[in-house]
């Protein structure tokens, strides 16, 4: 007989797995895909949650410190990140006239966009496998920092967690 509490890191990965797929199929502005995706566990969790501890200690900002605890309390987190390549578009969002203009470093509006759509999509499919989860940006700056996504400008995470209360709840920072 399977007991379901001895396997849930290995069914929260092979979720984090399908749930990835929802971002690779999420709709992208001119059908661009300048995104990239990844599924850390086990010693990766501990890097994230190490650079965590590593940014509080130089920003001072205590929520980091709660960001890194729920890290270590999860099975898994999906990083996801946006490249930076300009569209063509000259829509004029990111603030400047036209794509020709905008400096490198500043991302598409559209790039961003793409990010925002895939991660409701993930969300949406972590929901219906009822897994608690919650979007870090902290995590994802972690993730940068640690060169996890070298090739994105922006990342970020879902943390997911399956445990008798959701680790996302009441949470506290714990010294």
């Amino acid at each position: 007989m399977i007991n379901p509490k001895e396997i849930v890191e290995e069914q929260v990965i092979s979720l984090a797995k399908t749930i990835s797929l929802a971002a690779i199929t999420a709709p992208k502005a001119r059908g661009v895909d300048n995104l990239e995706i990844r599924i850390a566990h086990g010693e990766e969790l501990k890097q994230l949650s190490e650079k965590l501890v590593e940014l509080n200690q130089k920003t001072g900002q205590e929520f980091l410190l709660r960001d890194s605890n729920n890290v270590l309390q999860s099975q898994a987190v999906i990083l996801i990140g946006s490249k930076v390549n300009v569209l063509g578009l000259n829509c004029g969002y990111c603030g400047f006239d036209s794509c020709g203009e905008k400096p490198q470093l500043v991302p598409c509006f559209f790039n961003s966009n793409d990010l925002g759509i895939a991660i409701g999509s993930m969300c949406s499919q972590i929901a219906d496998h009822r897994i608690d989860s919650r979007v870090m940006f902290s995590v994802g700056l972690a993730a940068k920092e640690l060169s996890m996504l070298p090739e994105c400008t922006t990342v970020l995470a879902i943390v997911l967690s399956v445990s008798n209360k959701s680790v996302f709840f009441d949470r506290v920072v714990n010294k």
